[in-house]
């Protein structure tokens, strides 16, 4: 149980770089799953892809992507991973999903909106990546969602002369803790969850 291809699409460069990797952990350190492939992510950027023609796009172009032979037999999934931007994302994930979902009817479709954006997630495994952040003399965020914590808070706490996005974002994917994001990040925890669904090889239930 627990194979699954699955096609991303992402809006930045260090998205484009670090998804792989943060998918892969989750399948296989969270989930216990048994198998997934993360093929090559359809990158495009956020503000393109919050107009309904430039998804559609990428979603053809992902769901043309996890067609291309050879054919595994695995279930596949379009997964549409952007950043909130502070946009309420109860209100923007389903408006896009119903988008993604009507390009067509037979392809899975998975929209995950990360909260407020992809750094976020960092400060909220912050104790896990003291070798990049420095988080005296204060606690660790409780909160980053809530609190807006986003790029410029790693920025600020940053122990390099400069995050760059290409470079340091795979690295702290591969080293922050997951479980510690999951249980600050509702964000995090709703990307678990629908990776979880198609844990089954039926695919996601209804």
């Amino acid at each position: 149980m627990g194979r699954l291809r699955i096609a991303p699409i992402v809006e930045g460069d260090g998205e484009y770089e670090c998804v792989r990797i943060l998918l892969e952990r989750i399948w296989y350190e969270e989930l216990k799953g048994e198998y997934i492939d993360v093929i090559r992510p359809v990158r495009q950027s956020r503000g393109k892809l919050l107009q309904e023609a430039e998804l559609r796009r990428a979603v053809r172009l992902a769901v043309g992507l996890l067609n291309e032979p050879p054919a595994s037999g695995d279930p596949g999934l379009v997964l549409v991973l952007i950043d909130s931007e502070r946009e309420c994302p109860a209100r923007l994930g389903p408006r896009l999903l119903a988008i993604g979902r009507d390009v067509d009817p037979r392809a899975d479709v998975a929209c995950v909106l990360a909260h407020v954006m992809y750094e976020t997630w960092f400060a909220a495994s912050a104790g896990s990546l003291d070798a990049y952040l420095d988080l005296e003399p204060g606690p660790e965020p409780a909160d980053p969602e809530g609190s807006g914590l986003g790029k410029s808070w790693v920025q600020n706490h940053f122990r390099f002369p400069k995050y760059r996005e290409t470079q340091h974002q795979p690295a702290m994917t591969r080293a922050m803790d997951l479980a510690a994001c999951r249980s600050k990040s509702r964000s995090f925890r709703k990307l678990c969850g629908e990776l979880e669904k198609r844990m089954a090889p039926s695919g996601p239930s209804a």
